[in-house]
């Protein structure tokens, strides 16, 4: 396959994933409906309904923009030659495969973060804050941004930069070695990510002795989970919308609350999505799902080693010769439509653990009160209540709330 043809497959990828977004996006908005479920009725009033087709509408019209920008900028860069000609400028430079890998990716993060922040600043301040989700002032904004980066960086960094050793003392074999290397990270992430990174952005305290740590502590010892850590976590900092979550393995295994949850919900209510995030543990989601994730970085890493040296990656976009960055750009973009596949595929999987957390949770007595706790997390961050059956296939993780509380319902006591 020369380069023409793979420039050709590049071009039809990119229009192909913006196209399809923009389709499903259209199809989602249009399955919207004027009048609730009957199952969903009491959730909303009437005013309350009304201003959360206003807010998904706004948030579609701003995604068709922002986007639309993004792949215009990607297409006319391409068309360009500006891959290739930013590559002979960072190469006249440096002879080191290393630094010319380094210098190239860190170039195309910063223009990306860069021409990203208006369209995240316009979304937090101006969406976000039209419907009272935003809590987060400017200089939270860009203190969170800074610290975003540089962590990015510096992780990235280093991880390309081992990739990159890997590739030039084994050749071919680069893959296996930076396989090891990303999986043991990523297990270190999921267990310390809580401990190391969160404190970063955002303050987690103890949850203080009382009603509802009793009542988190008798329910996780009624099913055998042993759980020491409980925190609450800041989120009102930035944020109205609740969310809680479980982290870690072994004694690093933590809960965390949103304090935006203990405000919205009853106790009993808390106590159920916690028994829906214990479920998860209690059926190995987590561990599952990490070990899926870590053999999908492999099959990838794999065949990326099989298609780095082809001149013709480079040659696409611009180059006389094959350069590792270039290789790893073009890979990046022909990969992104196996990427999609495998991602519905853990879509699916995803929403059959939710359900069967929830139905852990129901048949532990919590069902009634996980229902009432999923309607008032949906009210308070506007969730889309009736999702085209398209875009929930291809892009939920968790079902849609109608179907979660028919599943509940449906659940042997």
């Amino acid at each position: 396959m020369n380069s023409e043809t793979i420039y050709i497959i590049i071009l039809l990828f990119l229009c192909a994933d913006f196209i399809f977004e923009r389709f499903l996006e259209g199809l989602n908005i249009r399955a919207m409906s004027p009048v609730l479920p009957e199952k969903l009725k009491g959730i909303y009033d009437e005013k309350e309904y009304k201003r959360f087709q206003s807010y998904k509408k706004e948030n579609n019209r701003f995604g068709l923009i922002s986007s639309a920008f993004s792949f215009t900028v990607t297409v006319l860069f391409l068309a360009a030659g500006g891959f290739g000609l930013y590559n002979d400028w960072i190469v006249s430079r440096t002879d080191s495969i290393l630094w010319q890998t380094l210098f190239f990716m860190l170039g195309l993060s910063v223009i990306s973060t860069l021409l990203e922040m208006p369209f995240s600043w316009y979304a937090t301040f101006r969406i976000e804050e039209k419907y009272g989700f935003n809590k987060s002032t400017l200089n939270t904004w860009i203190t969170d941004a800074v610290k975003g980066v540089f962590l990015s960086l510096i992780i990235g960094g280093l991880i390309l930069s081992a990739v990159v050793g890997f590739y030039l003392w084994t050749g071919s074999r680069f893959w296996i070695y930076a396989w090891v290397l990303i999986s043991l990270f990523s297990i270190f992430m999921a267990m310390f990510y809580s401990r190391l990174i969160v404190p970063l952005f955002n303050k987690q305290s103890p949850l203080q002795a009382g009603s509802l740590r009793d009542k988190i502590e008798a329910f996780a010892s009624r099913t055998g989970f042993r759980l020491k850590n409980i925190y609450v976590i800041d989120g009102s900092k930035r944020s109205t919308k609740a969310n809680a979550y479980f982290t870690g393995f072994g004694a690093e295994k933590r809960i965390v609350l949103y304090d935006t949850l203990l405000q919205d919900l009853t106790e009993e209510e808390i106590v159920a999505v916690l028994a829906h995030e214990i479920g998860h543990y209690r059926k190995k989601h987590t561990l599952k799902f990490m070990s899926a994730s870590i053999l999908q970085t492999g099959f990838m890493l794999w065949l990326f080693s099989l298609l780095v040296n082809i001149q013709a990656f480079s040659e696409a976009l611009g180059s006389d010769r094959a350069y590792f960055q270039l290789g790893l750009v073009t890979f990046a973009i022909l990969y992104s439509p196996v990427s999609m596949l495998l991602g519905i595929c853990m879509n699916i999987w995803s929403r059959k653990n939710e359900y069967e957390a929830d139905a852990f949770a129901t048949r532990h007595n919590e069902g009634e009160a996980l229902v009432s706790g999923l309607k008032k997390i949906s009210v308070k961050s506007l969730s889309n209540l009736t999702p085209h059956p398209w875009y929930e296939f291809v892009y939920y993780s968790h079902p849609s709330l109608l179907k979660r509380i028919k599943a509940i319902e449906q659940t042997d006591r």
